[in-house]
């Protein structure tokens, strides 16, 4: 089995993180490989942001069809999750959405602790478009600037404990401990904070991994079915194939 960890943030240094923090974590056979935006931002925190990371996903997915087996979508807030489960016919998971599934079997409620307040609207809304906020103990966020985007799991990791606490003070069974610069800090500080901590990578990877062996089909019914073919104009070639295929 072959995972694409699709990163739509243009920082390799973190996709390489991503795909280093679930390596241990997958099965026997599974194969793990990343791949980094070719443009956009370095790390996406604004609707605006997402907006555009979607749409440089889709692009990257549709330049690799055919040689994944399942996609992660490595942006903690899934930006471009539902246009690419359209569009491609290979299952295709979120960081955030597999994060909060995996906290809610550990848990009723869960709460999210990430390292920029420029974050919080984005991912309250995420949980929101999950219709899981009334499972949601909030959005826990730094209140302080950090140096270096490679070295805020290191830099933050204390703040980000004392955050998780503040968390579960306020309700929380679970703590998922939200953007993907934070890949692996799960596992260095889970003895720290007194709930379970989730990985979202190493979530949204496992999950991948249980789609692909449940061998469900393509919808050919219901909202993600692919949509109707439509010729379309300046779109990258592969992501202007993928949707004009078969247009008249």
């Amino acid at each position: 089995m072959r995972i694409l960890i699709a990163n739509p943030n243009t920082t390799e240094a973190v996709t390489r993180r991503l795909v280093e923090t679930a390596a241990p974590a997958v099965a026997a056979g599974t194969e793990l490989v990343g791949a980094t935006a070719p443009r956009g931002v370095p790390y996406i925190a604004s609707r605006a942001e997402a907006q555009i990371g979607g749409a440089v996903l889709l692009e990257m997915l549709c330049e690799r069809i055919g040689t994944f087996d399942a996609a992660v979508v490595a942006a903690f807030g899934d930006p471009g999750l539902g246009g690419a489960r359209e569009l491609l016919d290979v299952p295709v998971v979120g960081l955030a959405e597999a994060a909060m599934a995996s906290a809610l079997m550990l848990g009723r409620r869960f709460a999210v602790v990430t390292f920029a307040v420029a974050l919080e609207a984005w991912y309250a809304e995420t949980i929101e478009a999950y219709a899981l906020a009334t499972r949601s103990a909030g959005v826990f966020c730094a209140d302080r600037p950090f140096t270096d985007l490679e070295g805020v799991r290191e830099e933050m990791a204390d703040h980000l404990v004392a955050l998780a606490g503040r968390a579960v003070a306020a309700g929380a069974d679970t703590v998922i401990l939200g953007g993907a610069p934070l890949a692996g800090l799960a596992a260095r500080v889970h003895d720290r904070i007194p709930v379970p901590a989730v990985d979202p990578v190493v979530a949204a990877v496992k999950q991948a991994e249980a789609l692909v062996a449940l061998g469900v089909r393509k919808p050919v019914a219901g909202t993600f079915r692919r949509p109707p073919p439509k010729r379309s104009t300046g779109l990258a070639d592969a992501l202007a194939r993928r949707i004009g295929e078969n247009a008249p």
